[in-house]
Protein backbone atom coordinates (compact mmCIF):
# COMPACT_ATOMS: atom_id res chain seq x y z
CA UNK A 1 0.00 0.00 0.00
CA UNK A 2 1.35 3.79 -1.08
CA UNK A 3 1.16 5.87 2.47
CA UNK A 4 -0.91 9.48 1.85
CA UNK A 5 1.97 11.10 3.87
CA UNK A 6 0.49 14.58 5.67
CA UNK A 7 -3.10 14.13 5.55
CA UNK A 8 -5.39 13.56 8.27
CA UNK A 9 -9.20 12.00 8.59
CA UNK A 10 -11.12 13.18 10.80
CA UNK A 11 -13.66 10.58 12.07
CA UNK A 12 -16.58 10.17 13.86
CA UNK A 13 -15.19 8.27 17.27
CA UNK A 14 -18.77 7.37 18.32
CA UNK A 15 -19.89 5.62 15.01
CA UNK A 16 -18.79 2.27 15.13
CA UNK A 17 -18.34 1.94 11.25
CA UNK A 18 -16.32 5.05 10.70
CA UNK A 19 -14.34 3.94 13.30
CA UNK A 20 -13.55 0.44 11.72
CA UNK A 21 -12.76 1.70 8.00
CA UNK A 22 -10.44 4.76 9.49
CA UNK A 23 -8.68 2.44 11.52
CA UNK A 24 -8.06 0.23 8.43
CA UNK A 25 -6.74 2.94 6.77
CA UNK A 26 -3.94 3.47 9.30
CA UNK A 27 -3.85 -0.55 9.55
CA UNK A 28 -3.15 -1.67 5.70
CA UNK A 29 -0.57 1.67 5.60
CA UNK A 30 -2.89 3.82 3.31
CA UNK A 31 -2.79 6.51 6.00
CA UNK A 32 0.10 6.70 8.62
CA UNK A 33 -0.41 6.15 12.00
CA UNK A 34 -0.99 9.14 12.87
CA UNK A 35 -3.81 9.44 9.79
CA UNK A 36 -6.53 10.06 11.42
CA UNK A 37 -7.84 11.98 14.66
CA UNK A 38 -11.60 11.94 16.60
CA UNK A 39 -14.21 14.32 15.37
CA UNK A 40 -14.46 14.99 19.48
CA UNK A 41 -10.32 15.29 19.68
CA UNK A 42 -10.05 17.56 17.33
CA UNK A 43 -6.48 19.79 17.65
CA UNK A 44 -7.15 23.84 17.17
CA UNK A 45 -5.07 23.46 13.98
CA UNK A 46 -8.19 20.71 12.24
CA UNK A 47 -10.76 22.43 13.24
CA UNK A 48 -9.22 25.92 12.35
CA UNK A 49 -9.08 24.02 8.76
CA UNK A 50 -12.34 22.35 8.57
CA UNK A 51 -16.54 23.38 8.36
CA UNK A 52 -17.25 21.93 11.50
CA UNK A 53 -20.88 21.79 10.93
CA UNK A 54 -20.44 19.76 7.37
CA UNK A 55 -17.81 17.35 8.78
CA UNK A 56 -20.99 16.26 10.87
CA UNK A 57 -22.41 14.94 7.29
CA UNK A 58 -19.28 14.30 5.57
CA UNK A 59 -15.90 12.77 6.73
CA UNK A 60 -13.35 15.78 6.44
CA UNK A 61 -9.46 14.85 4.82
CA UNK A 62 -7.28 17.26 6.11
CA UNK A 63 -4.06 17.71 3.57
CA UNK A 64 -1.82 19.56 5.83
CA UNK A 65 0.80 20.60 2.73
CA UNK A 66 -1.63 23.00 1.01
CA UNK A 67 -3.61 23.23 4.21
CA UNK A 68 -7.10 22.25 2.10
CA UNK A 69 -10.18 19.98 2.92
CA UNK A 70 -11.79 17.61 0.96
CA UNK A 71 -15.26 16.06 2.08
CA UNK A 72 -16.84 12.85 1.88
CA UNK A 73 -17.02 10.30 -0.42
CA UNK A 74 -13.91 12.81 -2.25
CA UNK A 75 -12.24 12.31 0.99
CA UNK A 76 -12.31 8.27 0.77
CA UNK A 77 -11.46 8.13 -3.04
CA UNK A 78 -8.88 10.36 -2.27
CA UNK A 79 -7.11 7.72 0.58
CA UNK A 80 -7.74 4.76 -2.02
CA UNK A 81 -7.10 6.31 -5.26
CA UNK A 82 -3.30 7.12 -3.57
CA UNK A 83 -3.05 3.30 -3.80
CA UNK A 84 -5.38 2.31 -6.46
CA UNK A 85 -5.76 4.89 -8.90
CA UNK A 86 -7.36 2.93 -11.15
CA UNK A 87 -10.16 2.26 -8.74
CA UNK A 88 -10.40 6.47 -8.28
CA UNK A 89 -10.90 7.33 -11.55
CA UNK A 90 -13.61 4.09 -12.53
CA UNK A 91 -15.30 5.54 -9.19
CA UNK A 92 -15.05 9.42 -10.52
CA UNK A 93 -17.45 8.26 -13.85
CA UNK A 94 -20.43 9.40 -14.14
CA UNK A 95 -23.17 7.54 -13.72
CA UNK A 96 -21.17 5.46 -11.24
CA UNK A 97 -19.49 8.77 -9.02
CA UNK A 98 -23.03 10.30 -8.98
CA UNK A 99 -24.17 6.68 -7.42
CA UNK A 100 -21.56 6.44 -4.88
CA UNK A 101 -22.29 10.34 -4.03
CA UNK A 102 -25.59 8.98 -3.05
CA UNK A 103 -24.95 5.85 -1.66
CA UNK A 104 -22.37 7.80 0.62
CA UNK A 105 -24.99 10.49 1.65
CA UNK A 106 -27.77 7.45 2.47
CA UNK A 107 -25.33 5.95 4.98
CA UNK A 108 -23.85 9.45 6.47
CA UNK A 109 -27.34 11.08 6.57
CA UNK A 110 -28.99 7.67 8.44
CA UNK A 111 -25.50 5.93 10.62
CA UNK A 112 -27.21 7.38 13.74
CA UNK A 113 -30.28 5.21 13.17
CA UNK A 114 -28.25 2.24 12.05
CA UNK A 115 -25.86 1.90 14.83
CA UNK A 116 -26.94 4.74 17.82
CA UNK A 117 -24.70 5.88 20.06
CA UNK A 118 -25.20 6.82 23.87
CA UNK A 119 -23.17 10.09 23.57
CA UNK A 120 -24.63 11.66 20.83
CA UNK A 121 -26.07 14.65 22.63
CA UNK A 122 -23.16 17.23 23.02
CA UNK A 123 -22.43 19.92 21.14
CA UNK A 124 -19.64 17.98 20.08
CA UNK A 125 -21.09 15.01 19.12
CA UNK A 126 -20.39 14.62 15.29
CA UNK A 127 -24.31 14.21 14.65
CA UNK A 128 -24.80 14.54 11.09
CA UNK A 129 -28.34 16.74 10.29
CA UNK A 130 -31.53 15.38 9.75
CA UNK A 131 -32.15 14.90 6.04
CA UNK A 132 -35.81 14.34 5.46
CA UNK A 133 -35.20 12.62 2.03
CA UNK A 134 -32.64 10.53 3.23
CA UNK A 135 -34.71 8.88 5.71
CA UNK A 136 -37.40 8.27 3.82
CA UNK A 137 -35.20 6.26 1.47
CA UNK A 138 -33.78 4.04 4.08
CA UNK A 139 -37.78 3.33 5.57
CA UNK A 140 -38.97 2.63 2.51
CA UNK A 141 -35.68 0.99 1.50
CA UNK A 142 -36.49 -1.20 4.83
CA UNK A 143 -40.01 -2.12 3.94
CA UNK A 144 -39.45 -3.42 0.84
CA UNK A 145 -36.47 -5.61 2.13
CA UNK A 146 -38.51 -6.44 5.23
CA UNK A 147 -41.82 -7.62 3.07
CA UNK A 148 -39.84 -9.51 0.54
CA UNK A 149 -37.77 -11.88 3.07
CA UNK A 150 -40.83 -12.23 5.22
CA UNK A 151 -43.28 -13.08 2.72
CA UNK A 152 -40.28 -15.93 1.93
CA UNK A 153 -39.79 -16.75 5.33
CA UNK A 154 -43.71 -17.47 6.49
CA UNK A 155 -44.67 -20.05 4.10
CA UNK A 156 -41.98 -22.23 6.17
CA UNK A 157 -44.14 -21.55 9.22
CA UNK A 158 -46.70 -24.03 8.80
CA UNK A 159 -49.38 -22.42 9.30
CA UNK A 160 -50.96 -22.30 6.04
CA UNK A 161 -49.54 -19.07 5.03
CA UNK A 162 -48.17 -18.92 1.82
CA UNK A 163 -45.85 -16.33 -0.13
CA UNK A 164 -47.36 -12.85 0.07
CA UNK A 165 -45.36 -9.79 -0.35
CA UNK A 166 -48.61 -7.36 -0.21
CA UNK A 167 -49.78 -9.25 2.76
CA UNK A 168 -46.11 -8.27 4.63
CA UNK A 169 -45.69 -4.68 2.48
CA UNK A 170 -48.96 -4.30 4.35
CA UNK A 171 -47.87 -4.89 8.04
CA UNK A 172 -44.57 -3.11 7.30
CA UNK A 173 -46.69 -0.40 6.58
CA UNK A 174 -49.14 -0.48 9.41
CA UNK A 175 -46.53 -0.60 11.93
CA UNK A 176 -45.21 2.96 10.89
CA UNK A 177 -48.84 4.03 10.86
CA UNK A 178 -49.30 2.23 14.47
CA UNK A 179 -46.54 4.25 15.91
CA UNK A 180 -47.05 7.25 14.37
CA UNK A 181 -50.72 7.20 15.47
CA UNK A 182 -50.04 6.83 19.21
CA UNK A 183 -46.64 8.02 19.23
CA UNK A 184 -46.43 11.28 17.77
CA UNK A 185 -47.02 13.13 20.65
CA UNK A 186 -44.83 11.49 23.24
CA UNK A 187 -41.80 11.53 20.89
CA UNK A 188 -42.08 15.08 19.65
CA UNK A 189 -39.08 15.68 18.17
CA UNK A 190 -37.82 12.54 18.46
CA UNK A 191 -40.18 11.01 16.13
CA UNK A 192 -38.16 10.47 12.86
CA UNK A 193 -34.85 9.64 15.16
CA UNK A 194 -36.78 6.69 16.56
CA UNK A 195 -38.60 5.58 13.26
CA UNK A 196 -34.97 5.55 11.83
CA UNK A 197 -34.20 3.42 14.61
CA UNK A 198 -37.41 1.36 14.73
CA UNK A 199 -36.62 0.27 10.96
CA UNK A 200 -33.21 -1.02 12.06
CA UNK A 201 -34.70 -3.23 14.45
CA UNK A 202 -36.97 -4.86 11.17
CA UNK A 203 -33.85 -5.31 9.26
CA UNK A 204 -31.53 -6.78 11.98
CA UNK A 205 -34.86 -9.35 12.09
CA UNK A 206 -35.37 -9.65 8.53
CA UNK A 207 -31.36 -10.20 7.92
CA UNK A 208 -31.67 -13.06 10.86
CA UNK A 209 -34.62 -14.44 8.96
CA UNK A 210 -32.43 -15.14 5.43
CA UNK A 211 -29.84 -17.66 6.93
CA UNK A 212 -33.20 -19.97 7.34
CA UNK A 213 -34.29 -19.41 4.01
CA UNK A 214 -31.35 -21.57 2.92
CA UNK A 215 -31.64 -24.37 5.84
CA UNK A 216 -34.74 -26.86 5.38
CA UNK A 217 -35.80 -27.02 9.15
CA UNK A 218 -39.45 -28.45 9.91
CA UNK A 219 -42.26 -26.20 10.83
CA UNK A 220 -41.95 -26.69 14.30
CA UNK A 221 -38.28 -25.19 14.13
CA UNK A 222 -39.29 -22.50 11.72
CA UNK A 223 -41.45 -21.28 14.41
CA UNK A 224 -38.88 -21.71 17.71
CA UNK A 225 -36.59 -19.69 15.22
CA UNK A 226 -38.65 -17.20 14.38
CA UNK A 227 -39.39 -16.64 17.99
CA UNK A 228 -35.74 -16.29 19.00
CA UNK A 229 -35.54 -13.93 16.10
CA UNK A 230 -38.30 -12.19 17.39
CA UNK A 231 -37.38 -11.96 20.74
CA UNK A 232 -33.47 -10.39 19.84
CA UNK A 233 -35.70 -7.80 17.86
CA UNK A 234 -37.28 -7.08 21.11
CA UNK A 235 -34.61 -6.77 23.31
CA UNK A 236 -32.83 -4.33 20.40
CA UNK A 237 -35.92 -2.08 20.66
CA UNK A 238 -35.63 -1.73 23.83
CA UNK A 239 -32.04 -0.91 23.88
CA UNK A 240 -32.41 1.83 21.43
CA UNK A 241 -35.10 3.30 23.12
CA UNK A 242 -32.97 3.52 26.44
CA UNK A 243 -30.20 5.13 24.10
CA UNK A 244 -33.12 7.71 22.54
CA UNK A 245 -33.93 7.88 26.38
CA UNK A 246 -37.63 6.92 26.08
CA UNK A 247 -39.45 5.27 28.16
CA UNK A 248 -41.16 1.61 27.59
CA UNK A 249 -44.01 3.09 25.81
CA UNK A 250 -43.13 2.21 22.49
CA UNK A 251 -42.01 -0.86 22.82
CA UNK A 252 -45.54 -1.93 24.27
CA UNK A 253 -46.63 0.06 21.36
CA UNK A 254 -44.67 -1.58 18.84
CA UNK A 255 -45.56 -5.63 20.85
CA UNK A 256 -48.63 -4.97 20.51
CA UNK A 257 -48.78 -4.40 17.05
CA UNK A 258 -46.78 -7.00 16.28
CA UNK A 259 -48.88 -9.31 18.06
CA UNK A 260 -52.19 -8.28 16.88
CA UNK A 261 -50.91 -8.19 13.12
CA UNK A 262 -50.10 -11.47 13.42
CA UNK A 263 -52.80 -13.01 15.54
CA UNK A 264 -55.33 -11.46 12.14
CA UNK A 265 -53.12 -13.14 9.94
CA UNK A 266 -53.06 -16.66 11.26
CA UNK A 267 -56.92 -15.66 12.14
CA UNK A 268 -57.64 -15.14 8.21
CA UNK A 269 -55.86 -18.21 7.03
CA UNK A 270 -57.90 -20.95 9.08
Amino acid sequence: MKTLQNHTLIYDNECPMCNIYSKGFTKCGMLDENGREAFTELSLKNKSLIDFKRAKNEIALVDHNKNEVVYGLDSLLLIIGNSFPLLEKIARIQPLYWFFKKLYSFVSYNRKQIIPSKKDDTDQSCIPDFNLKYRIVYITFVIFFSAYILSLFTAKLGLNLEHNFLREFIVCLGQIAWQTLFLKAYLKEKFWNYLGNMMTVSMIGTILLIPALFINLNPTFSIIYFGSVVLIMFLEHIRRCKILKLNYLPTISWTLFRMTALAIIIGLNF
